[in-house]
């Protein structure tokens, strides 16, 4: 998985209307979310910017608020890459993360918040991969149409284990024929997603079909 350096600035101030004062400045409010549980009442120090959300049972996770900037994101965002994040906190703490979420502005597309999730190396994390087909499938060969029906895979590992893409070789892929979830086995991760889904296929063409017919 390759390594995406970024710096943000703890803040204090929330609410829409600090927000909108952030995105004014070309900054985009954002969430850093822990990934440990504490229990509550919390008693121990917290930095700048940093609270603590209840998630149930009489525990919370440690949040940071804070302030990115638009040119910092925009290759982190923007790229069908699985990236992790080496997210520096300016006067608070340096920690490994991955994108969760973001929102972005309905008419421009403009980034208008993210949130982050800290990871650690002896935790797994769920997290979505994109697909690369290789080979040139026996189905396209007999005039079939190659269709990718799922760009990424949800996965479960250890964040070292997971690839900067999940590669399925489609050479013996026969025409009519699909590849599903459950056919695909990955070294060191688990597939997430429902076995029966299909992940790809080759369709039958018109050409293919009228072929078919005349060799009967």
């Amino acid at each position: 998985m390759k390594f995406f350096q970024l710096e943000g600035s703890p803040r204090e101030a929330i609410g829409k209307k600090a927000a909108k004062a952030i995105r004014k400045e070309d900054g985009i409010p954002a969430v850093l979310y822990g990934n440990t549980p504490v229990a509550l009442p919390y008693t121990g120090k917290l930095n700048a910017g940093e609270s603590v959300v209840e998630i149930g049972d009489n525990k919370g996770v440690i949040v940071t608020n804070l302030t990115v900037t638009n040119d910092a994101i925009r290759n982190l965002i923007f790229t069908p890459e699985v990236f992790l994040v080496e997210l520096s906190v300016k006067g608070s703490k340096k920690v490994k993360a991955l994108v969760k979420d973001f929102q972005t502005q309905p008419v421009t597309d403009a980034i208008i918040h993210i949130d982050f999730i800290e990871i650690f190396e002896d935790k797994p994390i769920l997290i979505e991969v994109p697909v690369s087909l290789v080979g040139h499938s026996e189905g396209v060969k007999a005039g079939g149409k190659l269709s990718l029906e799922m760009r990424k895979l949800k996965v479960r590992a250890l964040y070292k284990n997971i690839p900067e893409k999940l590669t399925i070789d489609i050479t013996n892929l026969q025409l009519g024929k699909t590849i599903q979830v459950g056919a695909l086995q990955f070294d060191n991760l688990e597939l997430v997603n429902a076995k029966n889904a299909v992940v790809c296929a080759v369709k039958l063409t018109r050409a293919a079909r009228g072929a078919a017919t005349a060799a009967k």
